[in-house]
């Protein structure tokens, strides 16, 4: 492994200034007290429809970086964090893999500077004002069964999906019902990612819609007077964490949504701290470009006021066996040309394949992809982040460098902000998706209608599954003819959007039957094992 370059020097590319930095160690840092013009070009990773493991999406982002290192371009990463959840769950750490990493990994990995668990402690610091008030003799007169803010965990939990509270036998306790979320799906963290600055931070938080009063008036987080003490446990997480690649590269990981049950971006600070320091700054959304794409282009874009050069899409051998015939790569290319297709007709984007290369890949199936690739005339290029770091990357960096040089594309949406949250769903679920139409349950009819009475011009989010373009995992390829079924509805009105839950979706994931977390181990001198 490269030694890693004191954060002082990797500072010193982006042109910051110790004043600029507050150390958390030798390798990681903090940024602060920037004014912020961005100016760099900007290039989004998205990927098809996953396995299980993921495609490499963090990989070829990382590598695709040093390899503009190893050309002399001036280029900043823009990550998310980590969570626990996966980390000690399924997929292990996030931080790239082989070559292609973002260091100090553990760190980055576990507990970093602190961001996630200043969310969990801001978002349970509102919930127990919630049920104090209540305790305390309810004078906002809250319905404790029209609550609709929630307490959030860092971690695969089942368990607490749905839990009884209040149920010590004390004489103004109400008991009821309640559910947590893993903090990369809390409104707190949406919120983080969305705000300019600490005053806009402060001013969601305030309006963070936490249920109804008996007579159905909205009630917020501010007539808890919550904001203020929300605020102060975000101080530091609101700025944005400064790492770098084992080639030395800058990067900037700072939030950490899902893309499955949440937005799946970086902080809009993030991206544009990146933009303002960098000649290029290169950043990844969640899952496939169905999910984090399409939440990237049609929310972060818009509430941002950026606009990217391109798109890269990563696909693998894996990817498209597994969404074909009985692991048929011909059948399986018809999802990733339905994502080249959405990128580019509906978001007017230029768009390049990544064909992510691992090493039990066959020369006969990378170059049947890139042959059907070349017939449907779709721009691919074969990288090899994960093998050969920087180096296996350079061809694709070239084909980026190039396209970026040409006049960026203005950038069009696949809803109207300013429709109704039903045709914003359709929209996204028939021209997205490939749905035919969109059914709701009773419960998600009902909050509709609530709902359509608040959130006027709000962004939708909609939480599925990340294995199809469907809400039905098992619906592989290209699906058609099918329903996209909506079952509930959240409203994050802090962060301006509404949830839209679809499919037998969770926003608190469950461990697997043999969790991650048994595979490691730490020794006497405090190494870890097994973590990435």
């Amino acid at each position: 492994m490269n030694r890693l370059l004191n954060i002082t020097t990797i500072a010193k590319k982006l042109g910051l200034k110790k004043e600029n930095l507050e150390l958390y160690g030798n390798y990681k840092a903090k940024i602060s007290g920037l004014k912020l013009s961005p100016k760099g070009k900007l290039i989004l990773v998205t990927a098809i429809n996953p396995t299980t493991s993921g495609e490499g999406k963090t990989t070829v982002s990382i590598g695709l970086a040093d390899a503009f290192t190893l050309l002399n371009e001036k280029v900043c990463l823009a990550l998310r964090e980590p969570s626990l959840g996966p980390v000690f769950g399924i997929k292990g750490g996030a931080t790239g893999g082989g070559k292609s990493r973002v260091e100090p990994s553990d760190d980055i990995n576990l507990h970093f500077t602190g961001d996630f668990h200043a969310i969990t402690s801001a978002n349970n610091l509102l919930s127990a004002f919630i049920d104090n008030h209540i305790f305390q003799g309810n004078s906002l007169n809250i319905d404790p069964n029209q609550i609709l803010f929630h307490r959030c965990l860092d971690m695969n939990d089942r368990a607490l999906r749905e839990i009884t509270i209040n149920e010590e036998p004390l004489k103004r306790n109400v008991k009821r019902q309640e559910s947590f979320s893993i903090t990369a799906a809390s409104e707190i963290m949406a919120i983080l990612c969305l705000a300019k600055n600490i005053d806009d931070l402060k001013e969601r938080l305030g309006n963070i819609l936490i249920g109804f009063s008996k007579d159905n008036n909205p009630i917020y987080a501010k007539d808890l007077h919550a904001e203020e003490a929300m605020t102060i446990l975000l101080k530091d997480a609101i700025k944005p964490n400064l790492v770098q690649t084992l080639q030395h590269t800058p990067c900037i990981i700072h939030g950490g949504p899902f893309a499955n049950i949440a937005h799946g971006c970086n902080s809009i600070i993030a991206t544009k701290t990146a933009l303002s320091l960098a000649d290029y700054c290169i950043t990844e959304a969640g899952f496939g470009a169905d999910l984090g794409g399409e939440k990237f282009l049609d929310m972060k874009c818009r509430e941002a006021s950026i606009n990217p050069n391109l798109v890269v899409l990563v696909a693998t051998v894996k990817a498209l066996k597994l969404h074909g015939q009985n692991e048929d790569l011909i059948s399986g290319f018809s999802n990733l040309e339905k994502h080249v297709e959405n990128i580019k007709k509906i978001y007017n984007k230029k768009v390049v394949v990544a064909l992510n290369k691992f090493a039990d890949d066959s020369e006969e199936d990378l170059q049947t992809i890139l042959n059907l690739c070349s017939t449907k005339q779709i721009d691919c290029v074969l990288c090899s982040p994960f093998l050969e770091g920087g180096k296996g990357c350079i061809d694709l960096a070239k084909r980026v460098i190039n396209l970026c040089q040409y006049k960026r594309l203005p950038l069009q949406y696949s809803y109207k902000l300013d429709d109704t949250i039903e045709n914003k769903i359709n929209d996204i679920a028939t021209k997205i998706y490939g749905a035919n139409n969109v059914v709701y349950s009773q419960l998600a009819s009902e909050k509709l209608e609530k709902f359509n009475k608040i959130a006027q011009n709000y962004y939708v989010i909609i939480a599925k599954t990340q294995y199809s373009l469907s809400d039905d995992p098992k619906l592989i390829g290209r699906p058609q003819n099918f329903t996209l079924h909506v079952n509930d509805l959240e409203i994050k009105n802090g962060a301006r959007f509404v949830v839209a839950i679809a499919g037998n979706i969770s926003l608190m994931p469950g461990l697997p039957k043999v969790p991650n977390g048994e595979k490691m181990y730490i020794n006497q001198d405090g190494e870890i094992f097994n973590l990435k």
